[in-house]
């Protein structure tokens, strides 16, 4: 299959949005180490993670270019404020928006979770349900998770009811894919080659 060039421009995009994910996690994660205050950064950085995935106007601010760096930091010190963040973390997000990379933000989060669990010697695993699962399933999958893996895990879960069964777990760069609806595409794709 070949690639056409907005496959091209959105790989090219994604790697962009990849390397400078990685550069602002990293310079974020030594400040705080700096500071000592790792906690706040996550907890921060979680709240900051959370509303953009609860929120389709916060995603399409941060990923339209339309948005002048004013407004772009004009909006970022509003959300700060509101969310009522540690100075570090106002001021590293207000450098995000200055430098227009608001829209790796959602990367920027994920790169900083993969950074601290590093750090602590955990792996960052995400199970993805078509429904949400209850404290004592979501104990027993990351056990099974540290079982296979030797490692403690910190394990985030979401629910996305499209999946209409099973789930999809993915830990580092590893996806164990055992949705129904994966499943249905898989089987209609053999009944059209039969």
């Amino acid at each position: 299959m070949s690639e056409t060039s907005s496959d091209t421009a959105a790989i090219a995009a994604s790697r962009e949005s990849g390397g400078v994910a990685e550069r602002y996690a990293d310079a974020f994660f030594e400040l705080l180490v700096e500071n000592n205050a790792l906690e706040v950064g996550e907890k921060d950085l979680a709240g900051l993670g959370s509303a953009i995935e609860q929120s389709d106007d916060l995603r399409d601010f941060l990923a339209s270019p339309v948005y002048t760096q004013e407004d772009q930091i004009k909006a970022i010190t509003a959300l700060a404020d509101k969310s009522n963040v540690a100075p570090q973390t106002r001021n590293f997000l207000i450098l995000i928006a200055h430098n227009r990379r608001l829209f790796a933000l959602k990367s920027i989060i994920a790169a900083f979770k993969g950074r601290l669990a590093a750090h602590r010697g955990e792996v960052s695993a995400e199970a993805v349900t078509a429904t949400e699962l209850n404290a004592d399933q979501s104990r027993r999958l990351r056990s099974e998770i540290e079982t296979i893996v030797g490692k403690a895990v910190n394990l985030e879960t979401r629910v996305d009811p499209s999946l209409l069964g099973g789930m999809i777990v993915k830990v580092g760069s590893r996806m164990i894919d055992s949705s129904l609806k994966t499943k249905l595409s898989r089987l209609q794709t053999m009944m059209k080659e039969a």
